[in-house]
């Protein structure tokens, strides 16, 4: 299906009790505004859409990094965030302007969503895109990699932070690094965030050391306020910032499933928050240069794979998707739909029997 409302860059999340949300982009590159709509357990259509940010074109779609995120924590309640557009309020660093990450969570009531806040208080430097987790609990965690005051110029001095909330969003701590392991962070990449249904909380982001150590880094907490680990770096070579993005979906019994990008391919695995270990890394068949990958599984097991074909800076491509079954084997369910809009990714959720929606 199309994004509703002819939006671009959807993001799409299904609660516990079986509801669609789903936010998108509409507007300028640099100063639009973010939309929601949901679709509860047994509902044909989406709601009418409700703006995310409260100040008018304070988020931004420069590329296709830097757009908003999406999580769903307790009770249902949906946290977004983003990067600071030009009708955001500007936050300050060591009484310097920098771009703000901005965050708005919906009401109790679940009909307006509160007035958009920064969370920087001293890693600034935003570039790629940030992300946000929530869990059943009330754990929220706003991840973004920035510089703090200080560090090693360049790439080699970013890193990812963590901001913490305990209590469902209302207040969060000041940002800590996610490790205190020197990965550096490739500056105009994606990085994706993810707690699953035991509170276990996961992060996928490039690094990047001597310009040209890429890899794609895995850090996993296994319970709230554990420290993260990493858990697999997988190499990339490559001389400037490739602007990949990565994704993390719930997988089938707990846990999660990741998915990234490097040299042109498309890599899932599942992740064992328990044993902090990954499992199998596979990818679609064939070879070709793909980016934007979405991994998600549904209650038979299967896991659909999504990702996005020739796209470039200010070009549009194609959404395409190949279905593994329980054992990781390729099936013959395969597709692609033409016509992508530029700056525009996929997205995809599975329904409780097992079908598969995939929008773009």
């Amino acid at each position: 299906m199309r994004t509703p409302d002819g939006g671009i860059q959807p993001q799409v999340a299904v609660d516990s009790a079986g509801s669609v949300h789903l936010i998108y982009y509409k507007g300028i590159d640099g100063a639009g505004d973010i939309f929601y709509v949901r679709e509860k357990a047994g509902e044909k259509e989406f709601s009418k859409p409700i703006r995310v940010n409260s100040r008018p074109g304070s988020a931004m779609a420069i590329g296709t990094i830097r757009g908003a995120q999406l999580a769903v924590g307790k009770n249902g309640r949906v946290h977004v965030i983003w990067n600071g557009g030009e009708g955001a309020e500007k936050a300050k660093v060591n009484g310097q302007e920098v771009t703000p990450l901005v965050y708005a969570r919906m009401n109790e009531a679940g009909t307006l969503f509160e007035p958009e806040r920064n969370l920087i208080t001293y890693a600034a430097g935003l570039d790629g895109g940030s992300s946000i987790a929530a869990d059943r609990s009330g754990n929220v965690y706003a991840t973004w990699h920035g510089r703090a005051p200080g560090a090693v110029e360049g790439e080699e001095g970013r890193a990812v932070y963590v901001a913490r909330s305990t209590d469902d969003g209302r207040t969060f701590s000041g940002e800590t690094p996610a490790t205190t392991q020197k990965t550096g962070a490739c500056g105009c990449c994606g990085m994706k965030a993810f707690a699953d249904e035991n509170g276990a909380v996961y992060i996928l982001y490039r690094g990047a050391l001597e310009m040209v150590n890429r890899d794609e880094i895995l850090l996993v907490s296994p319970k709230p306020g554990a420290p993260f680990k990493i858990v697999n770096k997988h190499p990339w070579k490559v001389e400037g910032c490739p602007m990949s993005s990565a994704f993390f979906g719930a997988a089938n019994g707990g846990g999660a499933v990741a998915a990234w990008e490097t040299a042109g391919q498309i890599f899932f695995a599942p992740v064992d928050a328990k044993s902090t270990s990954i499992g199998k890394i596979n990818s679609p068949t064939g070879a070709t240069k793909r980016r934007h990958p979405v991994a998600i599984t549904n209650s038979k097991g299967e896991t659909l794979v999504v990702w996005s074909e020739g796209t470039s800076w200010a070009k549009g491509g194609a959404a395409v998707w190949q279905v593994f079954d329980s054992k990781g084997t390729p099936s013959l369910e395969q597709g692609r739909g033409e016509g992508l809009p530029v700056w525009d990714m996929v997205a995809a959720y599975a329904k409780p029997n097992g079908d598969f929606v995939v929008i773009y």
